[in-house]
């Protein structure tokens, strides 16, 4: 195993009835006005925005809102919060929503406090060095934002999604009441699903040796996860699956199942951004759509482990022949994506990539031939372009 740094300071408030926290948590931050930021609308229509406001005035904490984030957040909000929070005098921001709106409120805080062009610390130009603080209240179980050290934004001048990950942007609280995630659509529930898986299965797929009981947290956790999102997609209101799965998306991007096993490989997260960037797609729905051709692309770098999963997640039967075991893991896993509706290629989202887009995204992705990525299997950029040709 290797060594590792395990850093969780975001304090969670789990439960039902936990946004009624709200005021009372912002307050003990001791700031002086904040920006409530959320997306296009569902926070508004549940209620839940004014149960918020109504947390906050109780307290007599001052604030402002900004609404209008959309999926695979934009540059252009960010840079609109960015404003807004400096004309405001702001010194805490609260992101409502999924990790839509956390990825943006994290951005935002690193603008306000650093100044200059935050796009900045999404290219790798400068690094982050202070950052507002940031609270969450959780309604999309998916991204793990609400305890992570990243965040994802797209700039629309060429649809450049890129991510930026600094201990600064871990949000110094997070409210997760699994009741705000029953009115979420079931496309919506299997993507964060997904994403959750991925988020693990990152970490997972590594050449170095592992450390067991990580293991077996990160197994243990994509067996749950599975079983829970068929229950959730039958009945919407299982508090207790939906508490499953709303636990499983923090703890599968906190950084628990890293420890001992390195940073992971990361390339269906790299090559999906490009995905997102290019066609807008849903984020879970991109990873599965990518997953099945990376995994058979590199799974002969080390079949024993791809065997292992099979085996303690899948529930795939050894054969003896690691490679054989392998592959029927990653069918299996492509069999589970199929069942909850999420896609396994490109083309299963209604998209025709051309060779020229295919082309693009490789290009992107690996900085115009510039950089490798992965883990697993480091992948140039004719390896990204036959990946993308593969899951057409």
């Amino acid at each position: 195993m290797l060594n590792f740094d395990y850093n969780t300071p975001t304090r969670v408030y789990f439960g039902k009835g936990t946004e009624g926290l709200t005021g009372a948590l912002v307050k003990e931050q001791g700031c002086k006005k904040v920006l409530v930021h959320f997306g296009e609308g569902s926070v508004k229509r549940s209620g839940l925005l004014d149960k918020v406001y109504a947390s906050l005035d109780e307290a007599g904490v001052s604030y402002v809102s900004l609404g209008g984030v959309v999926p695979n957040p934009r540059l252009s909000k960010v840079n609109e919060g960015i404003e807004l929070c400096k004309k405001e005098g702001v010194d805490f921001i609260l992101a409502v929503g999924g990790g839509s709106a956390i990825d943006s409120a994290k951005a935002i805080s690193y603008g306000v406090a650093c100044g200059g062009d935050v796009w900045d610390f999404f290219e790798g130009k400068r690094e982050v060095t202070s950052a507002l603080p940031v609270g969450t209240i959780l309604t999309i179980a998916a991204a793990g934002s609400e305890m992570s050290n990243s965040a994802v934004v797209t700039n629309e001048d060429g649809w450049f999604k890129r991510g930026c990950s600094t201990e600064l942007g871990r949000p110094k609280f997070s409210i997760l009441n699994p009741e705000l995630t029953y009115t979420l659509p079931p496309y919506q529930t299997a993507s964060g699903v997904v994403d959750i898986l991925m988020h693990t299965m990152e970490r997972y797929f590594i050449l170095d040796d592992t450390l067991e009981l990580t293991d077996e947290i990160a197994e243990g956790l994509m067996r749950v996860v599975m079983k829970n999102c068929l229950i959730a997609l039958k009945d919407a209101e299982d508090y207790n699956a939906r508490a499953e799965i709303m636990w499983a998306g923090s703890l599968s991007h906190n950084g628990l199942t890293s420890c001992g096993n390195g940073n992971g490989d990361w390339s269906s997260h790299q090559m999906e951004h490009e995905l997102g960037g290019l066609y807008d797609v849903a984020h879970g729905a991109g990873l599965s759509a990518i997953w099945g051709t990376w995994a058979r692309y590199v799974y002969k770098e080390k079949p024993a482990r791809f065997a292992q999963f099979a085996k303690n997640v899948m529930g795939v039967k050894c054969t003896g022949d690691d490679s054989a075991t392998a592959i029927a893991g990653i069918e299996a896993m492509e069999d589970y994506f199929r069942s909850i509706k999420m896609p396994v290629s490109i083309g299963d989202m209604d998209i025709q990539a051309t060779d020229a887009e295919i082309a693009e995204m490789a290009e992107k992705c690996s900085r115009g031939g510039t950089r490798t990525i992965g883990g697993f299997k480091a992948l140039g950029r004719d390896d990204m372009a036959a990946i993308y040709t593969g899951a057409k």
